[in-house]
């Protein structure tokens, strides 16, 4: 294990190490404006939303690592605190890029990136119309971090409005995570993109609770052929099946494997164990229990 102790190295390498293993990261394109009204745009990966009740966004445009100063985003909601934080759909990604480019604060990054600024309705800075999702947010507070380059600044946000392009929606009129094509930071100049082929879905274990890995019977727990993320399914299960549905099972299901491997137990077993795991890539898990428990049942 390579360890690292933060305060030893440079800011440029902690930065690389932090933003490598951190990831993917949401982004804030964040759209304010300087106490004239003139236009900024640009975007943040130090972002995420923390609370529902009030809904809370937080964001962060750190100090240069460089040259230590600020950003015009932060020098903007500093003294008009509000922000429009529109999301980045794969659709968009290039331009957002392009305005992330250090242009000077009487540039508008709508203009030279090619975004169409839509008026909000609560607060003075802009909207991209061209983001899939758009909040409008008041500023309830700018807290600093530090005065040393690579410092951040975070900025907590009171979302105010939404907005949201129909074309994301399904049928419920909620946001279809399909639909949306969103793109996040990886470290360096990486980004990832939460497509069809990227997502997956587990059921989160909001009411239920699982048996635990310290129930897993001996031989599931020490398998060489379940990983740990099969186990990790294996042990959410509320309830083993029970010995009458598992002879079912084997009978109607297992029956073929267990004859051509009657006289070859550990065969048989390192076989149930690859049936269980395909059955687990299905989402089957009641069927991949009861395969691995058809083993030592009857």
């Amino acid at each position: 294990m390579f360890s690292i102790d933060p305060k030893e190295i440079p800011v440029p390498k902690l930065h690389h190490y932090l933003l490598g293993a951190v990831g993917p990261r949401p982004i804030a394109f964040a759209s304010t404006v300087d106490v004239d009204g003139k236009d900024n745009l640009a975007p943040f990966s130090f972002f995420n939303v923390f609370s529902a009740n009030p809904p809370i966004m937080i964001f962060s445009p750190a100090r240069s690592g460089r040259t230590n100063t600020t950003k015009d985003t932060y020098n903007n909601v500093k003294v008009v605190p509000e922000v429009v934080i529109n999301v980045v759909s794969h659709s968009i990604v290039q331009q957002m890029s392009l305005a992330s480019s250090p242009f000077s604060p009487d540039i508008s990054e709508f203009e030279k990136a090619g975004f169409t600024a839509l008026d909000s309705d609560t607060i003075r800075p802009k909207r991209v119309a061209e983001s899939p999702v758009q909040f409008e947010c008041k500023v309830i507070e700018v807290k600093e971090l530090g005065t040393e380059g690579g410092a951040g600044n975070l900025v907590i946000c009171e979302v105010q409005k939404i907005h949201i392009h129909e074309d994301v929606l399904d049928e419920n009129q909620m946001i279809d995570q399909q639909k949306i094509d969103l793109v996040s930071r990886m470290g360096g100049n990486w980004y990832c993109r939460a497509d069809e082929n990227a997502m997956f879905e587990i059921t989160k274990p909001i009411t239920s609770v699982g048996i635990g890995f310290d129930n897993l019977p001996e031989d599931v727990r020490n398998s060489k052929h379940l990983s740990g993320n099969d186990l990790g399914q294996l042990a959410g299960i509320e309830e083993l099946p029970n010995e009458t549905d598992v002879n079912e099972f084997k009978l109607l299901e297992l029956s073929d494997l267990f004859v051509s491997l009657e006289d070859d137990a550990t065969s048989l077993e390192i076989e149930l164990h690859k049936k269980a795991k395909g059955l687990l890539q299905e989402n089957k898990l009641e069927e991949a229990w009861m395969t691995l428990l058809s083993f030592n049942n009857g």
